[in-house]
């Protein structure tokens, strides 16, 4: 019986593009995953938080969103730089096809890298901000 090939390229993608709502493991392991679903849950948690701490800064009120997308872009590089021949083994063993990376899964990599690690640094940073001056610099 073949079952659908999963695509590490567009697994990749979804995770570095919309990894903050789970889209990347419900393509991957469906609706019945709990870390997808999480994901998810960040973005009504963060609209709530917003909503009822009106005024707080926006880095407190979306620290649910926030930590998805740093988490996201984490999972982008980990199954982005998973071997061709584990990823089938892991999860294509039924589908019959084998998966050949090819430039658009380094392309997807490298902007990952660049948007993660700025995210993370301008996170670290206002966080620092809020913590030790206030937020008195922005």
């Amino acid at each position: 019986m073949n079952t659908l090939h999963k695509n590490k390229t567009i697994t990749t993608l979804l995770a570095a593009t919309l990894g903050s709502a789970g889209l990347h493991r419900f393509y991957l392991r469906g609706k019945q995953d709990i870390w997808g679903w999480l994901h998810l849950a960040t973005l009504p948690l963060s609209w709530l938080f917003g909503h009822f701490f009106f005024g707080s800064p926006l880095l407190m009120t979306a620290s649910p969103l926030v930590l998805s997308f740093l988490i996201a872009m984490l999972e982008a590089l980990v199954l982005g730089l998973t071997a061709d021949e584990k990823w089938d083994q892991q999860y294509n063993t039924q589908s019959g096809q084998t998966s050949e990376s090819s430039w658009p899964l380094a392309l997807i990599l490298v902007l990952s890298l660049g948007v993660g690690a700025f995210a993370l640094i301008a996170t670290i940073a206002r966080a620092f901000d809020l913590l030790y001056t206030g937020g008195s610099f922005g």
